[in-house]
C-alpha cells in the first residue's frame, strides 16, 4: 500500500566519513574483482571466475549508499569505482610495455604479466557495461520504493532491486567477458551466466540481515540522516 504520510524521504548528506569509506570500499572491490575475473574457475560442473566471491560486496555497498545517501550519491560512487578500474587498466598497460630485464627470469615475468594482466581490459569493459546497467537499475528500484514506503519495507526493496540488478549485470558481464576467461561454447556461456547470477543473488539475499543491520547502524549515527528524518 502506498504510504500517505507527508513526511519527506530521508537521506544523509555525503560529506561524512561513512560515505567516503563506502565509496572507497566499492572502488577497491571493483578493481580487485576485475583482476580476479580474468581467471576462469571450475567447481565440478560449475563455471565461474576468480572474482566471484568478492563482487557481490560491491552491490551490498550500493544498496547501503542508495538507502542512506540517495540515488545521486550512489551514481557518484558507481562512476568513482569505474574511474578507478580504468586507471588500473591504463596502469597495467604501462607496466607491460615498460622495458624489463632480458634474462630468463625477466622474460618469464614479462610473459606472466602479459598473460595475467593483459586480458583485464576486457573484464573491465564487461564490468563497466554490466555494472553500470545493473547497479543503476538496482539504485533506481531502491530509490523508487523508498519514496513510496519511506523507512518501511527495507527488505522488500533490497530483494527486488538485487534480483533485477544482478540479472542484468550478470547477463551483460558474462557475455562480454566470456572469451577473456577461455569460454568458447554457448553451453559454457549459459553455465557461467546462470550460476553466476544464482550465486551472487543468493549470497546477497543471505547477507541481507547483515546489510540491514549496517544500514540501521549508519542511519542511527549519521547526524544528517537523523536531521532529515525530523526536519523541524
Amino acid at each position: 500500500m502506498k504510504q500517505t504520510s507527508l513526511r519527506p524521504v530521508a537521506y544523509a548528506t555525503i560529506g561524512s566519513g561513512n560515505y567516503a569509506v563506502l565509496v572507497a570500499l566499492m572502488a577497491v572491490v571493483v578493481v580487485l574483482s576485475n583482476i580476479g575475473g580474468s581467471k576462469g574457475v571450475i567447481f565440478g560442473p560449475v563455471i565461474t571466475d576468480g572474482g566471484f566471491f568478492l563482487f557481490p560486496l560491491a552491490y551490498i555497498c550500493g544498496d547501503i549508499i542508495t538507502e542512506i545517501y540517495g540515488a545521486k550519491a550512489a551514481r557518484r560512487a558507481i562512476f568513482t569505482g569505474f574511474a578507478a578500474s580504468v586507471l588500473a587498466v591504463v596502469t597495467y598497460a604501462i607496466i607491460i610495455v615498460l622495458p624489463g630485464f632480458d634474462d630468463d627470469y625477466g622474460i618469464a615475468k614479462q610473459q606472466a604479466l602479459e598473460v595475467a594482466l593483459g586480458p583485464v581490459w576486457q573484464i573491465v569493459l564487461a564490468s563497466v557495461l554490466g555494472f553500470l546497467a545493473g547497479q543503476n537499475l538496482n539504485t533506481l528500484v531502491m530509490s523508487i520504493m523508498k519514496k513510496r514506503h519511506l523507512e518501511r519495507g527495507l527488505f522488500a526493496r533490497m530483494i527486488s532491486s538485487t534480483g533485477l540488478g544482478e540479472f542484468v549485470d550478470t547477463l551483460v558481464f558474462c557475455t562480454v567477458a566470456a572469451t577473456a576467461i577461455g569460454i568458447t561454447t554457448v553451453g559454457q556461456w549459459a553455465n557461467y551466466t546462470f550460476f553466476g547470477f544464482l550465486y551472487k543473488t543468493l549470497l546477497q539475499y543471505a547477507l541481507m540481515p547483515v546489510t540491514a543491520w549496517v544500514i540501521g547502524r549508519i542511519k542511527r549515527y549519521e547526524p544528517t540522516y537523523q536531521a532529515a528524518l525530523d526536519p523541524r
